[in-house]
């Protein structure tokens, strides 16, 4: 049984909620671990909402003294990494249904990649992004990377990197680094709304579209466009491909099933 999270199903939309709020959701290992095993057994949704219980989406990696276990710091941190963080966010990429991350307060260290990686990140006001490996004299993990340079420029992931500031949602919004700013009384709610639209739609397309995307950012134009010729073959191919064909020429709304 899942300690770090909870795992709803609340219609075709898996909630998962990262739940240590007396710790401001600082998760250690064993809570990717369980990340990852929720994902891996979708059963069926149709999209994926990550957040968090209380006043912080995630804190970062839960430094405490038990957190890696007796090992040198090093060794232990370089486990938990290959071991449990980095299987759990490569997990998350290769979904085939869209991801939503509702952040309010912090989205730290290995909190702000996971914030990140979602396909739409919705943000309430309260949010900010923080990449606070410097301040503790270590190196951003977690995918960021390669993630914050292709979401905003080098520049300004170097600056949020080498200076270890707070970038409001606002800014974050200003930057291109999230989908949505919203009122933090009506975030739940309205990254709730988004998973559902996304779990409406054409499911296969839209798991080809995500994977499509992170593939074109580490290949060229023309291989970028051999892929789009094969997804769009793939996409086409589907009972929802079919649905919306036959939709647009009816002049109605498509019935997307995910099939």
């Amino acid at each position: 049984m899942a300690e770090h999270i909870l795992v709803e199903r609340r219609g075709d939309v898996l909630v998962l909620t990262l739940n240590r709020p007396e710790r401001l959701n600082a998760v250690p290992p064993a809570a990717f671990a369980e990340l990852r095993a929720a994902i891996e057994t979708l059963d069926g949704a149709r999209a994926v909402l990550v957040t968090g219980t209380g006043r912080a989406f995630c804190a970062g990696a839960d430094l405490g003294a038990d957190a890696f276990g007796d090992d040198e710091p090093g060794e232990a941190i370089h486990r938990a990494l290959v071991d449990d963080y980095n299987p759990a966010m490569l997990a998350l990429a290769d979904l085939a249904v869209p991801v939503i991350s509702a952040v309010r307060g912090a989205a730290a260290g290995i909190g702000c990649s996971l914030a990140l990686a979602a396909d739409l990140c919705v943000a309430s006001e309260t949010a900010y992004f923080l990449q606070a490996f410097v301040n503790v004299g270590l190196v951003p993990d977690g995918g960021a990377s390669w993630l914050l340079p292709r979401l905003i420029g080098r520049a300004r992931a170097a600056e949020m990197m080498l200076l270890g500031d707070k970038v409001p949602a606002a800014k974050a919004l200003a930057w291109g680094m999230i989908h949505r700013v919203v009122v933090d009384e009506a975030l739940d709610a309205e990254a709730f709304a988004l998973a559902e639209r996304l779990a409406a739609g054409p499911t296969r397309a839209m798991g080809l579209m995500r994977r499509g995307l992170a593939a074109a950012l580490a290949c060229d134009y023309p291989t970028a466009m051999w892929t789009e010729a094969d997804n769009q073959r793939t996409a086409r191919g589907t009972r929802d491909g079919a649905e919306g064909a036959t939709a647009f020429l009816q002049k109605r709304k498509p019935a997307f099933t995910g099939a």
